[in-house]
């Protein structure tokens, strides 16, 4: 079973639906999201060509990647679409106490 810590990032007022915010953890760059009031953090990182993700537009529960069209589910980082065919790096989220938390193997 894995260890998660999870550590906060910002509260959610901070984060309101449709917005995004980008950070680096432990040199991966992370991008957090709130669709409808969800929050999901994956990888800023496409896995087609190492390209940014994070900008791309969101429908229903995927990202498309702005540079080629790879699509990913924000949910859980799942490859959907050609021409990317590795998933990227999902990571937990939480709310406690007004804020935005990730959660990380520790």
């Amino acid at each position: 079973m894995k260890n998660i810590s999870f550590a906060p990032i910002c509260p959610v007022e901070a984060l309101p639906d449709g917005k995004r915010l980008f950070l680096e953890v432990n040199d991966v760059s992370i991008v957090l999201l709130n669709h409808k009031d969800e929050y999901y953090a994956i990888a800023d990182l496409c896995t087609h060509d190492d390209g940014p993700l994070g900008d791309g537009e969101v429908e229903d529960h995927e990202i498309i990647c702005p540079r080629h069209g790879a699509r990913f589910d924000i949910r859980t980082g799942e490859v959907l679409s050609l021409p990317a065919i590795k998933d990227v790096p999902a990571y937990p989220t939480r709310v406690v106490d007004g804020m935005v938390e990730i959660g990380f193997e520790s």
